[in-house]
């Protein structure tokens, strides 16, 4: 909710209030606890999803550019391990130079073929461009705008799933959420006008719920929501990208060249270490 739009209905309850010159719907204080309830989860729902993008972003940038150090410093640590088994013919040195040598051994499958490649959406932007010997472009930071925040919560407080009476509808109105939110995610406003056009033109129910029933049921899909969304947050923020993030978050491509410089750093102590072990 915008603060134009909270003044609004601030000021549509104060033209209630005892002592206006009218007398208060028995549902205005739910109505109000229930318009506090959504502007404070749209703000935390927004700033979960924007955490969750440059997550995302951040991971792939974070493969692209260290992805082939680590693989450098996996494969000194099992010439290491060779070398010193080669030298100490002793079998537990051995298996430790095995086990590391099959960590490194390629496994057979589509998933594997594809990790880091494409999805279902088809290939990464970072893979076309390797392919056709492009410039690598940074993902695009997503921020949904205003007008894509109040398209959202209209859409979620009319179509929530709880607000069904029937199965039926029930799976109706979560299969058109889940487009909501991704389309939210994208911050796509075009979009979410066409969902709301498409929502306006869906079928008609056979049962209208009650203002009450819409505002009861719309708190408990808010505190719900609120859990649901709780948890997310803190499996983002306890990951090891969330952590190295949260780091630096307004210049984690300084982030990621100083994680650099401590790689190449170590890559020369094993490359030091192993010409030791084999001189």
């Amino acid at each position: 909710m915008t603060t134009s739009e909270g003044e609004q209905s601030g000021g549509a309850g104060a033209e209630r209030a005892p002592g206006g010159g009218g007398a208060a719907r028995p549902e205005e204080r739910l109505e109000q606890a229930v318009r506090a309830a959504e502007q404070a989860l749209i703000e935390f729902e927004i700033a979960v999803e924007t955490f969750r993008v440059e997550v995302e972003n951040f991971s792939r940038l974070h493969e692209q550019k260290l992805g082939p150090v680590y693989a450098r410093l996996e494969e000194l640590d099992a010439q290491i391990l060779e070398a010193r088994a080669a030298r100490s013919d002793d079998p537990e040195d051995r298996r430790r130079a095995d086990e590391a040598r099959a960590r490194l051994m390629p496994i057979p499958g589509v998933e594997e073929l594809l990790n880091g490649w494409m999805d279902g959406d088809g290939l990464f932007p970072e893979a076309t461009a390797m392919l056709t010997d492009q410039p690598v472009r940074p993902p695009r930071r997503v921020r949904p705008s205003e007008e894509a925040r109040k398209l959202y919560r209209d859409l979620a407080r009319k179509a929530h799933p709880d607000l069904a009476q029937e199965d039926k509808e029930r799976a109706r109105r979560e299969e058109f959420i889940t487009r909501v939110n991704a389309a939210y995610a994208r911050g796509n406003e075009d979009e979410l006008r066409e969902l709301a056009e498409e929502w306006v033109a869906g079928p008609e129910l056979k049962r209208v719920p009650s203002e009450g029933e819409e505002l009861y049921a719309r708190l408990e899909w808010l505190a719900r929501r609120k859990e649901l969304l709780t948890l997310v947050a803190r499996e983002l923020e306890e990951g090891a990208i969330g952590s190295m993030l949260r780091l630096a978050p307004d210049d984690p491509d300084r982030l990621l060249e100083e994680i650099a410089e401590q790689l190449r750093t170590q890559v020369i102590a094993r490359e030091a270490e192993l010409a030791a072990l084999l001189a």
